[in-house]
């Protein structure tokens, strides 16, 4: 093997591992929720909706990457360690 592929396929394996080791899990998915819905809405956090979504939402693990989902919509999106909340 020539040290170009060698150096790829090591950095390749090196960024799996990262992403597998730091997806988000439920509840930081739930936390991010929670979060979110009271920063945009006042009355949303007055009210606990942002409690009551992330309570209804379903965690989805891909290995290198996460979701939660309530219904048929996707809520946040997670990968090394991030989350991402849809609107």
């Amino acid at each position: 093997m020539s040290k170009a592929l060698t150096t790829t396929v090591t950095v390749a394996a090196v960024l799996v591992a990262a992403a597998a080791l730091l997806n988000p899990s439920a509840e930081r998915h739930r936390d991010k929720i929670r979060e979110t819905a009271g920063e945009r809405s006042p009355v949303a956090r007055v009210l606990g909706l942002g409690s009551l979504k992330a309570f209804a939402s379903n965690y989805h693990s891909l290995g290198v990457a996460s979701y939660t989902t309530a219904g048929e919509k996707t809520l946040s999106v997670g990968a090394f360690g991030l989350v991402f909340v849809s609107d």
